[in-house]
C-alpha cells in the first residue's frame, strides 16, 4: 500500500473540510431549529463539539474495521474508505436506534447530579474531553477505544463536579479489565483461525486441493459469526435477539452459505494455481464482506459516543429533566453519521496504514483471521456479559497473527537446525577422518599433492561447518532471533499502543475535569 506523505496544501484541505462540516453543523443549529428559544448558543457549541467527536471517531476507531484488509491489498485505500463511509453511515442512520443512553455504560448515575443545568456542563465537557484525547491519539497514530474516551470524559467531568462518589467504580473495574480481556482474546482467536488456514492448507502438498476443501467451510463459519454478530451488536437498535436466537440465526446462514459458496470456489480455483498468493485470493471477497460488516455495526454502536451526550443535553434543554434515556432527533444522527464519514475519509488513512501495515504485514489469509476474531469475540462477550473494546480485540488480532507467525517460523527454523546438527555430526566424522590422514602424511612426509586436495577438502568442510548454530554464542544468537522477531512484529507499535490503551481513560478523564472547572470559572 503506497500512501504518499502529505505536504502542507493537503493538510490545509483537509483542515478546511473539517471546519467546513463544523461550521455547518453550526448555521444549521442555529437558525434550522426553533423548539429551543433559550440557551440556544450553548446548544451550537454542543453540537459542533459532538460534530467535531465524530470526525475523531472516523479518524481512529473506523481503521480497525478496513486496516487489515488494506494492509493484505484486498483493498485498497480509496476502496476502503468509500466501503467504509457508506457503511459507517448507513449503520449509524439505520441501525443507530432511535433512543440512546444518556450515560455510557451506566459508569455514574444522573439522578445524584444535583440539577440539569449541571448535567449539561458535565455533558458537555465529557464530550470534548473525549474528542480531544482521540484527536491527539489520532495524531501520534495510536488506534484507542472512542468508548473509553468518552467513559474517561465522562468520569473526570462528573469527579469535577461533585466528588468521587458519583462513580460506579464496580463498572469502571470491569471496563479495565476489559483492556486485557479484549486483546488477549482478539488475539488468540484470530491466531487460532491463522493457524487452521496453515496446517489444513498451506502446508499440504497440494495446496489448491486442500482450498477446495476448506476455504468453503471458513467462509460458512465467517457467515454464521458475522450473522449472529449483526443479531447481537449491528441491529440489536432495531431488533432485539437473545444470544440462543441469534447463534440460531448465524448458523442457519452459515449453512446456507457453505452450499452457495462450495461450487463458486470450484470454480474460481480453475484458475489457480498452488501458489500460495493464489490460494490467498480465495478469501479477498470474503475479507471484503467482513470489513463492510464490521463499519455497519461499528456505525450502529459507536456512533452513540458523539452524539449521546449530544442528545442527552437536547433533552434537557427541551424538558428541564435529566433523563436515563434520550431521544436521537434525525438531525443529530446527521451530524454523527457525516461527521464520522467526514473524520475517516480525510484524517483516516493515517491509523489504517498503522493497523494494516505498521504491526505486522498481512496477507488475505491473515486479514481474515483478524475480521472473524472480531466478530467470535463480541459473540463470546455478549454471552458471557463482559464488556469489551472493539478496538482492542481488532489490534490484538493483529499482534496475535504477528506472534504466530514468528512462533511458525521458530518452529520451522528449529527443525531446520536439527537436521543441520544432524549433518554437522557427519561433517566432525569426516574431519576427525581426514585429521589422521594428515597426521600420518605429515609423519611420512609423502604425497604432498594428495595432502594439499586433503587440506582443501577439510576447509571446505570446515566453511559448511561454519554455516551450523553451533557457531553462534547464546548472546549472539539471542540477538538474532530478536531481530527475526522484529520483522513479525513491530515491538515498538506494541509498547505505543498499549501505552496509548493504558492512559485513554485518565487522560480523557482529567481533560474532561480541566474543561468542566474552566466552564465552571466562567459560564457556570
Amino acid at each position: 500500500m503506497n500512501i504518499p506523505i502529505e505536504n502542507s496544501n493537503t493538510k490545509f484541505y483537509k483542515l478546511g473540510i473539517g471546519l467546513l462540516f463544523l461550521i455547518m453543523v453550526m448555521l444549521f443549529t442555529l437558525f434550522g431549529l426553533n423548539d429551543i428559544p433559550e440557551n440556544k448558543i450553548f446548544l451550537v457549541f454542543v453540537a459542533i463539539v459532538g460534530g467535531y467527536m465524530a470526525m475523531n471517531i472516523g479518524a481512529n476507531a473506523v481503521a480497525n474495521n478496513v486496516g487489515p484488509a488494506v494492509g493484505s491489498k484486498a483493498l485498497t485505500l480509496t476502496g476502503a474508505i468509500i466501503i467504509a463511509v457508506i457503511f459507517e453511515a448507513s449503520g449509524a442512520l439505520i441501525a443507530g436506534g432511535d433512543v440512546v443512553s444518556t450515560i455510557k455504560k451506566g459508569i455514574i448515575d444522573p439522578q445524584l447530579i444535583a440539577n440539569s443545568e449541571l448535567f449539561m456542563w458535565v455533558m458537555f465537557s465529557a464530550l470534548l474531553g473525549g474528542a480531544i484525547w482521540l484527536n491527539l491519539a489520532t495524531a501520534l497514530g495510536a488506534p484507542v477505544s472512542t468508548t473509553h474516551s468518552i467513559v474517561g470524559g465522562i468520569m473526570g467531568s462528573a469527579i469535577a463536579s461533585s466528588g468521587w462518589g458519583l462513580v460506579n467504580w464496580a463498572m469502571m473495574a470491569k471496563i479495565a479489565a476489559s483492556w486485557v480481556i479484549s486483546p488477549i482474546l482478539g488475539g488468540l482467536i484470530a491466531a487460532l483461525f491463522l493457524y487452521i488456514i496453515q496446517d489444513r492448507i498451506f502446508h499440504k502438498k497440494d495446496t489448491l486441493e486442500a482450498a477446495k476443501k476448506v476455504v468453503p467451510v471458513l467462509v460458512a463459519l465467517m457467515s454464521c459469526a458475522f450473522a449472529t454478530y449483526l443479531a447481537i451488536k449491528g441491529i440489536k437498535k432495531l431488533v432485539k435477539f437473545d444470544i440462543t436466537t441469534a447463534i440460531t440465526i448465524g448458523i442457519g446462514t452459515g449453512i446456507a452459505v457453505y452450499f452457495i459458496v462450495k461450487p463458486l470456489i470450484i470454480k474460481m480455483s480453475q484458475r489457480l494455481s498452488n501458489d500460495k498468493d493464489d490460494i490467498n485470493t480465495l478469501f479477498t471477497f470474503p475479507l471484503i464482506f467482513a470489513a463492510a460488516l464490521l463499519c455497519f455495526a461499528h456505525g450502529a454502536n459507536d456512533v452513540a459516543n458523539a452524539i449521546g451526550p449530544v442528545a442527552a443535553i437536547y433533552e434537557a434543554l427541551q424538558t428541564g429533566e435529566i433523563a436515563k434515556k434520550a431521544t436521537i432527533p434525525l438531525w443529530i444522527m446527521v451530524i454523527g453519521a457525516l461527521g464520522i464519514a467526514i473524520g475517516l475519509a480525510t484524517y483516516g488513512p493515517k491509523l489504517i496504514k498503522t493497523v494494516g501495515t505498521e504491526i505486522t504485514d498481512l496477507d488475505q489469509g491473515r486479514a481474515w483471521s483478524i475480521a472473524m476474531s472480531s466478530a467470535i469475540v463480541v459473540i463470546i462477550a455478549s454471552w458471557l456479559g463482559l464488556p469489551v473494546s472493539s478496538t482492542h480485540i481488532a489490534i490484538g488480532g493483529v499482534f496475535g497473527v504477528g506472534y504466530l507467525r514468528y512462533y511458525l517460523y521458530q518452529r520451522y527454523e528449529n527443525e531446520i537446525e536439527g537436521v543441520k546438527a544432524h549433518h554437522v555430526e557427519s561433517i566432525n566424522k569426516k574431519l576427525n577422518k581426514w585429521d589422521n590422514k594428515l597426521v600420518k602424511l605429515e609423519k611420512e612426509d609423502k604425497k604432498t599433492q594428495l595432502l594439499h586436495k586433503i587440506t582443501s577438502k577439510k576447509q571446505e568442510l570446515e566453511t559448511v561447518q561454519a554455516g551450523g548454530k553451533a557457531t553462534f554464542s547464546k548472546k549472539e544468537q539471542k540477538k538474532l532471533n530478536d531481530i527475526k522477531k522484529r520483522q513479525y512484529v513491530r515491538k515498538g507499535m506494541l509498547t505505543r499502543i498499549v501505552m496509548a490503551w493504558l492512559i485513554t481513560v485518565p487522560i480523557s478523564a482529567l481533560v474532561g475535569g480541566i474543561i468542566y472547572l474552566l466552564c465552571k470559572i466562567f459560564f457556570i
